[in-house]
């Protein structure tokens, strides 16, 4: 479904993205992991078109999308949600997932069509209940599934997830990650996941990528990728290999 080749993005002398080469395939959950300023958000920003690469070459269902901007991107099928949760503050959460679906692959001008797409996303996204309240009232938990819906909305067939589980405690996790196999499930999508919780990316993952200054150093089924010597110098350390 998505596809890299030689892939390279340079801010001044640091290069993000070095020459990476990746291939994500229709119906997959892959997870990208790495340290702090391995390249993952630059990947995304990347592939949902933000940055333009430098050099290399991205295909999507076998069409090149290198250097297409956002907008163009998003109408093609790929959808996205942010580190930081970006809603729209002053609009109720259901005034931010109709925005989407208006804006989104529907085509659909109607309000009263969008609307009912919009409480169906909501519904499914557990967030129904609290439709008519504004963003900034919302604990974190909801924050991001608003995110999510929002993303959701533009009706995409592969979702790029920017740390969705971060700032979670335990059980919101465990939730988060029934919540991603479900919304997998009923929208019939293909995930591509940035994760620094390691018990998120093991417990849904069917592949797992791993960046370091920006190159890829392993790649493989979760509990592989695990073990990996380099991944583990570089990035996991001893300590979790030993309790896995």
């Amino acid at each position: 479904m998505l596809k890299g080749i030689g892939l390279t993005k340079s801010f001044g002398g640091l290069r993000a993205v070095s020459s990476l080469d990746f291939e994500i395939r229709a119906g997959e959950i892959v997870g990208l992991i790495g340290p702090n300023g391995s390249g993952k958000t630059t990947l995304f920003n990347l592939i949902s078109g933000f940055y333009r690469p430098d050099a290399g070459r991205l295909f999507f269902k076998g069409k090149e999308i290198t250097g297409k901007p956002p907008y163009v991107i998003a109408r093609l099928g790929i959808g996205r949600t942010f580190q930081i949760v970006r809603p729209l503050p002053d609009f109720t959460l259901i005034e931010n997932v109709r925005i989407a679906v208006l804006y989104g692959r529907s085509g659909t001008r109607d309000m009263r069509e969008a609307t009912e797409r919009a409480e169906e996303i909501l519904q499914v996204s557990g967030l129904a209940e609290k439709r008519h309240r504004y963003p900034l009232n919302l604990a974190l938990e909801d924050r991001k599934r608003l995110e999510i819906a929002r993303a959701l909305a533009i009706d995409p067939d592969l979702l790029l997830l920017d740390e969705v589980f971060a700032g979670l405690n335990e059980k919101e996790i465990e939730k988060a990650v029934t919540f991603t196999f479900e919304i997998k499930r009923r929208f019939n999508l293909t995930i591509f996941m940035v994760e620094h919780v390691m018990k998120a990316i093991m417990g849904t993952c069917d592949r797992i990528i791993v960046l370091h200054h920006g190159a890829k150093i392993a790649e493989g089924l979760p509990e592989e990728v695990a073990r990996h010597p380099d991944v583990v110098s570089a990035y996991l350390g001893k300590g979790y290999v030993a309790r896995l």
